[in-house]
C-alpha cells in the first residue's frame, strides 16, 4: 500500500488562537491556509514532510459551533520521558487546560489537554505499539 496522507479537519471558533496554541503547544508549523474558499477560511498546521496534519476551519456565513465528545481525543506518543514532559509544559504555557481524561487508560502513562474549543489532545508518554 502506498503511503497515505490523513488530515484531521475541525471546525474553530477562532482560527489565529488555534493556530497559536497548537503551533506552541506542539510545535507545529503552519503548513498552509486559505481565505474565503467557497465562504470558509482555514489554517493547516503540521510538520515538513509529516503524513498528517490538522485544519481547522472557520465559515463566517454559517459559522459552526465545535461539539467535541469526552472520547474525541488527538493522541500524540512520545516516548521520552524529558520530551513529553517538556511538551506537556509547552501545552499549559500555549493556553490548553490541564483535564482528567474520561477515559482513565489515558491517564496512567498521560496528560490530557483541552483547547479554547473543547478539544482534547492527549500526550501520552509511551512508544507506539505497532502490531
Amino acid at each position: 500500500m502506498n503511503a497515505l496522507t490523513m488530515r484531521i479537519a475541525r471546525p474553530a471558533t477562532n482560527l489565529t488562537e488555534s493556530r497559536d496554541m497548537y503551533c506552541c503547544g506542539l510545535g507545529l508549523n503552519e503548513i498552509g491556509s486559505f481565505e474565503d474558499h467557497a465562504g470558509f477560511n482555514g489554517v493547516m498546521l503540521g510538520y515538513p514532510g509529516l503524513p498528517w496534519h490538522l485544519e481547522f476551519t472557520h465559515c463566517s456565513e454559517h459559522p459552526i459551533k465545535p461539539c467535541p465528545s469526552e472520547e474525541d481525543l488527538m493522541v500524540i506518543y512520545l516516548p521520552d520521558h524529558d520530551e513529553w514532559q517538556q511538551t506537556c509544559h509547552k501545552m499549559i504555557a500555549a493556553g490548553f487546560a490541564r483535564v482528567t481524561s474520561y477515559n482513565p487508560y489515558w491517564e496512567q502513562q498521560g496528560q490530557t489537554f483541552q483547547d479554547h474549543d473543547g478539544y482534547q489532545t492527549v500526550i501520552q508518554c509511551q512508544q507506539w505499539a505497532q502490531s
